[in-house]
């Protein structure tokens, strides 16, 4: 179910509004100065969602997930503000297992991935700041969104910046970029149907020009229908640097993801970015064990869903020591100003996410 109506034949033919969730006195950018800096680039705060509920998760798996959620909101706020939606009957939870150490903020949610149902931030030249409403349809209508269809616009209010509208239907885990006019969406999800039916890849990279500043995209196949999102990019490759992608592999041949990161990975050994630069490719392979407790189905085993906050990376480990300290040290190798922290998100990746799944970053400016 949705709680808007899109008309989305062709991007083309449609005129992309731009709001303000508030009034301002200061004049908006012009939208063709938007530009969506590179998840490394310093933030102003990380917003959460302390979302899940039994009805989605199970009554089992329900407070490992909670644990999770706060104990990733902890590790992040050692380096920076977070601030995490709590619907009212959570509230007692969430303050007990994180105290005052998270900005709780009272809102209703279905669910807790906000790298999809909150608002992808996009800064200006001239120190503006605003939030791009990519309108959640419960990736295709899969799941109940009623409330975590209106999460974008909320937080561009509470955070006092412009919401800026569009047609496109897209989640902010299925594009990655780098800062600099470059941008690696999977086709799966993007130019799915059950999102964006009818619309163009050029379409759709104008109006994310036009939102996001991108220059070029590099598009990956990804695989339809195998997880919930219909392969979002942050599960296969991000920039650790422009032009530098670190980017998964699974070494399972009875896998679905092996093929499918196999061919990914010979793709983006021969693209270049929006700069004419070849990429530089750097593989973290996923871990031939997992912990068995909440092993399933839809488990998802890989290094790739990391999340970059100020001074810090915060990345799953899965029990596999050899694989767990592998991907320390080449996160290290990387980043090497910043901290990686690990984390045992189980209950997280049995619901088939991720560490950069439950985050989306707000920028500094």
């Amino acid at each position: 179910m949705t709680t808007r109506r899109q008309t989305l034949l062709s991007l083309a033919a449609i005129p992309m509004a731009m709001t303000q969730a508030r009034p301002s006195s200061a004049a908006t950018p012009s939208p063709a100065v938007w530009r969506m800096p590179d998840e490394a680039e310093p933030h102003a705060r990380t917003w959460m969602a302390f979302g899940a509920q039994a009805d989605i998760w199970g009554k089992k798996l329900l407070p490992v997930v909670q644990q999770n959620l706060a104990d990733i909101a902890l590790a992040i706020a050692r380096f920076e503000p977070v601030s995490m939606l709590v619907r009212s009957g959570d509230m007692a939870t969430a303050r007990r297992l994180m105290g005052n150490r998270v900005e709780l903020v009272e809102q209703a949610v279905d669910d807790f991935w906000m790298r999809d149902t909150g608002p992808v931030f996009v800064t200006s030249a001239e120190g503006k700041k605003a939030g791009v409403d990519f309108n959640f349809n419960g990736w295709g209508k899969k799941q109940k969104h009623a409330e975590d269809a209106r999460v974008a616009a909320f937080i561009a209010a509470h955070a006092g910046v412009p919401r800026l509208t569009t047609a496109l239907v897209l989640e902010g885990g299925g594009i990655e970029v780098d800062g600099h006019g470059t941008a690696i969406i999977t086709e799966s999800c993007v130019l799915n149907p059950n999102r964006n039916p009818g619309v163009s890849k050029a379409a759709c990279e104008a109006e994310l020009k036009r939102l996001l500043g991108v220059e070029k995209v590099l598009w990956l196949p990804g695989i339809k229908g195998k997880d919930i999102t219909d392969g979002h990019t942050d599960f296969y490759a991000r920039f650790a640097a422009p032009g530098l992608v670190v980017a998964g592999y699974d070494a399972d041949p009875a896998s679905y993801d092996h093929a499918v990161t196999k061919r990914h990975l010979t793709m983006l050994k021969e693209m270049t970015d929006a700069r004419g630069k070849k990429l530089e490719v750097v593989v973290i392979e996923g871990p031939g064990t997992v912990r068995e407790r909440h092993a399933g189905k839809d488990f998802a085993a890989g290094y790739i869903n990391f999340y970059v906050c100020n001074g810090a990376v915060i990345a799953p480990q899965f029990g596999d020591t050899k694989a767990d300290a592998s991907a320390r040290d080449t996160l290290k190798d990387l980043f090497p100003k910043r901290e990686v922290v690990q984390l045992n998100i189980d209950g997280v990746a049995a619901g088939g996410g991720g560490i950069h799944c439950t985050t989306q970053q707000e920028p500094a400016v």
